[in-house]
C-alpha cells in the first residue's frame, strides 16, 4: 500500500475517534463516580461494592480473549471488526443506563441488582470496545499515521471525559431536584443515548484496509502462544495494569477528597471574598485537568517524533505519578496549589492515554513481522483485559481501603478515615504509576525499529 492510500481523511479520523467519545462517556462515568454513586447514592457498602468488582474479573479474564477471538475470525461485508459497533451499541446504551436506575431494592437485592448490571455491563463494553480497538489496527498499516489517529481519538476521549465532567453532576442537579437517586438516574439516560448515536457514527465514517498477510486461520493455541510470546506487548500490557490503578484509584479518589477532606471553602479573588462548595470545586478541578489534559494529547505527536513512543510514555507518567504523590502534603485551605498540580498531572496524562494504544497496534505489527500472523483483535482483547483488570483492581482497592479505614458514607470522617483519603488521592496511585513507568524503561520497539517493521510488511503484503 503506498504512502497515499495509507492516508486517512479527516472525516475518518474524526468518525473513528467518536467511538472513544461514546466509550469515555461511560468509562470515565465509572472511574469518577460509580463507586460514590454505589456508596454514597444507591447505599451498598464499601465492602460489598469491593466483592462485586473483584468477582466480576473472573469472567472477565474469560471474554476479554475469546472476543478477541471471536472477533478475529469474524468475516462479514461490513467488515470484521466494524459490524460489533453497529449491533451492540443499543444494548451498551441500555445496560449503562440500567447500573443508575436505583430500583427500591432491599440492601441484598441491591446487592444483588448491582451485582448482575455491572457485570452485564463490562461484557457488552467487551464485545463492543474490543473490535473498536482492534479497528484502528486496520485502518492503515502506516505506524505513524496510526499515532495520529490515536491523537484524534484520545482528543475524543477527553471530550468524553469533560462531557462527564461538566455535564453529569450538573444534570443530577437538574433532573434530582436535591434527590439524587432520581437525578443520576436521568442524567445518565442522556449520556447513554449519546453514546448510542455516536457509535453508530463510527460505524458509518470508517472502513477497514489492512488484511493479514495469511489468510488462514491460525489455531486459538497458536494466538495465545504468540502473545505470551510478543514482550512488547507483555510490557505495554503489565504497564496498562498499573497505569490504570494509577488513573482510576486516583479519579475514584477525587469526590471523596473534596467532600470530605477539603470541603467547602472561602477564596479571597480580586479583593473579594467568595464561599466555594465542594460540588463547585470538584467540577472546576475535573473541568479543569480536562482540558489541559487535551493540550497535553493534541501535542503527542510532536513530542512522539523527537523522543519516541515509549519514552513519552514512561517519562510524563513518571512527571504525573510524582506531582500526584505530592497531593499527600497539601491542607485543605491550598486550593492553589491543588490546581497548580492539576495541570502538571493532567498535561502529562495526556501523552500517556493516546500513546498507550498506539503502542499496542505497533505490538500488533510486531508479532506478524516476527511470526508471520497477525491476531490484532486477540491482542487488543488481552490489552482491553489489561485495562479493565487495572479499573477493577484499582476499584477493589479503593474499596477494601474506604472499608479498612472506617469510612461511612454522608458522615463527618474520623482522623484515620481522612488520612486514608489522602492516601488514595496521593501516594497510593503514585506507586502504582512508577511501577508503570519501570517497566516501560525496557519496552525494546523505537521509531527506528518501527519503520523497518512497516516496510518489511509492506513488502510481504504486496507480494
Amino acid at each position: 500500500m503506498n504512502d497515499i492510500a495509507a492516508k486517512l481523511t479527516f472525516k475518518e479520523k474524526v468518525g473513528y475517534s467518536l467511538g472513544d467519545t461514546a466509550s469515555n462517556l461511560f468509562f470515565q462515568t465509572f472511574i469518577l463516580f460509580l463507586l460514590y454513586f454505589y456508596t454514597d447514592v444507591f447505599g451498598i457498602s464499601a465492602a460489598s461494592v469491593a466483592t462485586i468488582f473483584l468477582i466480576g474479573r473472573i469472567w472477565d479474564a474469560v471474554n476479554d480473549p475469546l472476543m478477541g477471538m471471536i472477533a478475529d475470525r469474524t468475516n462479514t461485508k461490513l467488515g470484521k471488526f466494524r459490524p460489533y459497533l453497529l449491533y451492540a451499541a443499543l444494548p451498551f446504551g441500555i445496560l449503562g443506563f440500567l447500573m443508575f436506575l436505583s430500583p427500591a431494592l432491599s440492601t441484598q437485592g441491591k446487592v444483588i441488582y448491582a451485582f448482575i448490571t455491572y457485570n452485564l455491563m463490562m461484557m457488552i463494553y467487551t464485545v463492543i470496545n474490543v473490535p473498536y480497538s482492534a479497528l484502528m489496527g486496520v485502518l492503515t498499516p502506516n505506524s505513524q499515521e496510526r499515532t495520529v489517529v490515536s491523537s484524534f481519538r484520545f482528543v475524543a476521549a477527553f471530550a468524553g471525559q469533560f462531557i462527564v465532567q461538566f455535564a453529569v453532576l450538573w444534570l443530577v442537579g437538574v433532573f434530582g431536584k436535591g434527590n439524587e437517586s432520581i437525578g443520576w438516574r436521568w442524567a445518565i439516560a442522556v449520556i447513554a443515548a449519546l453514546a448510542v448515536v455516536l457509535w453508530l457514527a463510527t460505524f458509518a465514517t470508517t472502513r477497514e484496509r489492512v488484511k493479514p498477510i495469511q489468510e488462514k486461520k491460525n489455531p486459538l493455541r497458536q494466538d495465545l502462544s504468540d502473545l505470551l510470546k510478543n514482550i512488547p506487548w507483555v510490557l505495554i500490557g503489565s504497564a496498562t495494569l498499573f497505569q490504570l490503578l494509577y488513573i482510576v484509584i486516583r479519579g475514584g479518589s477525587i469526590m471523596y477528597y473534596f467532600k470530605y477532606f477539603v470541603q467547602d471553602q472561602q477564596l479571597s479573588l480580586l479583593g473579594r471574598s467568595y464561599t466555594f462548595s465542594y460540588q463547585s470545586l470538584t467540577s472546576a478541578f475535573l473541568l479543569f485537568g480536562t482540558a489541559i489534559t487535551i493540550l497535553g494529547a493534541v501535542l503527542t505527536n510532536f513530542f512522539s517524533k523527537h523522543f519516541g513512543k515509549s519514552r513519552c510514555y514512561f517519562g510524563f507518567l513518571g512527571i504525573a505519578a510524582v506531582s500526584t504523590a505530592l497531593f499527600y502534603f497539601l491542607k485543605p485551605q491550598d486550593i492553589v496549589l491543588m490546581f497548580v498540580l492539576q495541570i502538571l498531572i493532567s498535561f502529562s496524562v495526556g501523552p500517556v492515554s493516546v500513546l498507550q494504544w498506539a503502542i499496542y497496534t505497533d505490538a500488533a505489527d510486531y508479532s506478524e513481522w516476527k511470526n508471520g500472523r497477525r491476531a490484532t483483535a486477540l491482542l487488543m482483547a488481552a490489552s482491553l483485559f489489561a485495562l479493565k483488570l487495572g479499573i477493577a483492581l484499582a476499584g477493589t482497592i479503593q474499596a477494601w481501603i474506604l472499608d479498612a479505614i472506617g469510612f461511612v458514607a454522608n458522615a463527618a470522617q474520623s482522623a484515620a478515615s481522612l488520612n486514608g483519603i489522602r492516601m488514595l488521592m496521593s501516594v497510593i496511585p503514585a506507586a502504582a504509576g512508577l511501577i508503570a513507568v519501570a517497566l516501560m524503561v525496557f519496552y525494546p520497539l523505537n521509531n527506528e525499529k518501527m519503520v523497518q517493521i512497516e516496510k518489511e510488511l509492506s513488502s510481504k503484503r504486496q507480494k
